[in-house]
C-alpha cells in the first residue's frame, strides 16, 4: 500500500502530496509548491527517499518548491510534461507578475508523456495529458488497491470540487480543457477519487453529476 501525506503549501494554498510505499520508503512529491522546508520537514519525518517530484503543471504555485528541492536532494527527478516547458523556464518572470521573488528553476530531469507508466517502490502510477489550463497540465492516475480501495486520481488545476482551471493564463484554452476533462477525467472509473491542486477532494462521480462548468 501506499501511505498518503498532504500538505497545504504557499499563498496560493497549493495541495502538496507526499506518497510512500510503506514496504520500501520510497516515494514520490506531487506537486511541491512551495514552502520547501516544511516539505522537508515531512520527508525526513517519514524516513522516505524522494525518486521524483511530480508536477501537474507548470504555475509558480505549483513549482516554487523545485529549487530548495533539487538543492537538497539532487538525485530525485523533477517531471513535467514538455508543453509546459517554456512555462517552467520563466518562473522568475512569473513571480514578478504577483510579486514574488524566484530564482531561475533548475532544468527538468525527464518529461512525461500521455499514459507513460512511473514506478516507484513497489507501485506505480499512469500519467494523463489533460491540457486546457495549461498546454503540459497533465494528471496522475493510481489503480484501485494502491491508496485505497478505489482508484485515485490527482487532477492538479485540471479538475475542483464544482469548478474547473482557469485558462486565462500562459496557454490556457477553456474548450480544450472541458475536452480534456470529458474525454480524459470523467471516463475513468466513477468511483475514483479526485484530489485536485486546490481545495478539497471530490470525485468523478460527483463531478460528472454536479460540476457546473461541465
Amino acid at each position: 500500500m501506499i501511505r498518503k501525506h498532504g500538505l497545504v503549501v504557499g499563498p496560493f494554498q497549493c495541495n502538496c502530496s507526499l506518497l510512500v510505499c510503506e514496504k520500501t520508503k520510497e516515494a514520490v512529491l506531487i506537486d511541491a509548491g512551495d514552502e520547501f522546508e516544511r516539505i522537508k520537514k515531512l520527508c525526513e519525518t517519514q524516513g522516505v527517499t524522494v525518486k521524483y517530484s511530480l508536477h501537474t503543471h507548470a504555475h509558480l504555485d505549483h513549482i516554487g518548491a523545485v529549487e530548495g528541492l533539487k538543492k537538497w536532494k539532487p538525485e530525485t527527478r523533477i517531471c513535467l510534461h514538455r508543453g509546459d516547458e517554456d512555462i517552467y523556464k520563466n518562473l522568475v518572470m512569473q513571480g514578478q507578475l504577483f510579486g514574488i521573488s524566484y530564482n531561475p528553476p533548475p532544468p527538468v530531469d525527464q518529461f512525461v508523456e500521455h499514459e507513460e507508466t512511473l514506478r516507484f517502490g513497489e507501485h506505480e502510477l499512469k500519467v494523463i495529458h489533460t491540457p486546457g489550463h495549461s498546454p503540459g497540465g497533465v494528471c496522475f492516475r493510481f489503480e484501485a488497491g494502491t491508496l485505497g480501495e478505489t482508484p485515485t486520481v490527482f487532477s492538479g488545476d485540471t479538475l475542483f470540487q464544482s469548478s474547473i482551471g482557469r485558462t486565462d493564463l500562459w496557454g490556457g484554452d477553456q474548450r480544450q480543457l472541458v475536452k480534456s476533462i470529458k474525454e480524459r477525467l470523467l471516463s475513468l472509473d466513477e468511483e475514483t477519487q479526485v484530489f485536485p491542486g486546490h481545495g478539497p477532494a471530490t470525485t468523478v462521480a460527483a463531478e460528472a453529476r454536479d460540476n457546473p462548468f461541465l
